[in-house]
């Protein structure tokens, strides 16, 4: 049995750890048939996939024993982030590889973060569908060895996957399959990382709720706003978000801090950025708005994307980036986030956009013991403040509303601070509205460093 597991290059995951099951242990799990390719196309493919630093689990399901998936082999299949079944000829006369085709199947229903990517080695989808005798005989052997249930759940996943878009090794030397499979889970695996906090505590029932309202098999082009005051999250809550689901699109793009680029006219600049995440292209140049959208509606119509516009403050903004549902293929996802949800309000007589393609979410303000955990973890780099230090912790706490943004910024800058500070700070905060996190923040970055460029301190 071969496998790439090294635990010193298991990092954690693009969501910063904020979901357990997206610290994959692998990148991908190789589900194949020994005989049939364990010594050319699979090892080949185990070695391109291993020198482009991607994890892989390598299996050979020769050496296993008994009947069910267990132990190591288990946790290698829920630890993984992408599933590769290489069909061959022979594949379903394993019982072993049906297994584990299954348990992917079913792994891969649980989570929008779990992608099968089939490869038809010597077979044709058709084969694998069970609509020729190649694949359905060789299940009936399995008839007098399994029990009925389990032939069928075989059966479910084969028809399942084998409707995956994937790869055919027909007209195609092994060589290029090899490196077409490399990229693309290269390529699938740098779309998903979006940097967020270290520490992201209080999230896991926002992300669900996004994520129920961007409909995972829905077919339709849906745009979910995400909004909130400023300082409460709608940013960090839309990158783990976009970590989780962007290997499920064809083309991805998270188009940061959009006021900051219209209050500088580079509008286009933006556009540019988009058309080139999506295309995966650094040749294409915009030179004004106008092409910049007949592009966009243009070159996007036949593909489902995900888009990110963070920070929205105008509607022309969205009218020159993602106006229209037309403009992107079935199941596209626009997700947006801003202050002010009054750009959305569209008037009867518009028919540019429907307003049930539009779903909001209002970030919730941080639970009182959520915050005080997440101060704690940057003024002491524990999960509750020191008994001497409880009192000032639940005033500062208050006082800066739960918005995270300002708990990060103001636990930071206390770090190993004195007593003194401490109290000078606190007298600080309580002259002003907590609600305006934008002066606390002012405040704190106009300060010198005194912890060096990580840690910003406050200074009258």
């Amino acid at each position: 049995m071969k496998r790439k597991w090294d635990s010193d290059t298991a990092t954690s995951s693009a969501t910063g750890g904020a979901s357990e099951s997206l610290g994959a242990e692998f990148d991908v799990f190789l589900n194949f048939r020994g005989p049939d390719t364990r010594l050319n196309f699979t090892d080949l493919l185990y070695h391109s996939l291993d020198g482009a630093g991607i994890r892989v689990f390598l299996d050979n399901e020769e050496i296993r024993k008994g009947e069910k998936i267990g132990g190591e082999l288990l946790h290698a299949i829920n630890d993984s982030r992408f599933y590769v079944p290489i069909f061959s000829k022979n594949y379903t006369s394993s019982a072993w590889c049906l297994r584990e085709l299954a348990h992917m199947v079913e792994c891969s229903r649980r989570s929008t973060e779990k992608v099968i990517l089939p490869i038809f080695f010597d077979v044709d989808p058709y084969d694998v569908k069970l609509r020729t005798e190649l694949y359905a005989d060789a299940l009936k052997k399995h008839e007098d060895r399994f029990s009925s249930d389990e032939i069928q759940r075989w059966k479910k996943a084969l028809t399942e996957v084998a409707s995956i878009k994937g790869w055919h090794c027909k007209d195609r030397g092994q060589g290029e399959l090899i490196k077409l499979v490399t990229d693309e889970v290269s390529r699938k695996l740098a779309r998903g990382v979006r940097i967020v906090p270290d520490h992201l505590i209080g999230i896991d029932r926002q992300v669900k709720t996004v994520m129920d309202l961007l409909g995972k098999d829905s077919l339709d082009v849906r745009f979910v706003v995400i909004h909130g005051m400023g300082g409460i999250g709608k940013t960090t809550l839309a990158k783990v978000v976009f970590n989780k689901i962007a290997s499920q699109f064809d083309g991805c793009s998270f188009l940061s801090d959009i006021r900051e680029f219209s209050q500088q006219g580079k509008i286009v600049k933006l556009q540019n950025r988009l058309l080139s995440d999506i295309l995966k292209s650094t040749s294409i140049k915009i030179h004004d708005t106008d092409f910049g959208i007949n592009m966009i509606r243009g070159r996007c119509c036949h593909k489902k994307v995900l888009i990110v516009l963070d920070n929205l403050d105008k509607r022309d903004q969205l009218v020159k980036l993602a106006e229209k549902c037309d403009w992107f293929g079935p199941g596209s996802r626009i997700i947006v986030t801003t202050r002010d949800i009054s750009l959305f309000k569209i008037n009867k007589n518009n028919a540019s956009m429907h307003p049930k393609v539009y779903h909001f979410y209002e970030v919730e303000k941080m639970h009182d013991s959520d915050a005080i955990r997440l101060f704690s973890r940057y003024a002491f780099e524990s999960d509750a403040p020191p008994l001497e230090y409880d009192r000032i912790t639940r005033e500062i706490v208050k006082i800066t509303g739960g918005l995270p943004l300002a708990l990060v910024v103001t636990g930071s800058s206390l770090f190993c601070e004195s007593e003194e500070v401490w109290e000078d700070v606190l007298a600080k905060l309580k002259k002003m509205p907590h609600k305006d996190v934008r002066e606390i923040l002012k405040r704190f970055r106009e300060g010198t460093s005194s912890q060096g460029e990580h840690r910003t301190s406050w200074r009258a």
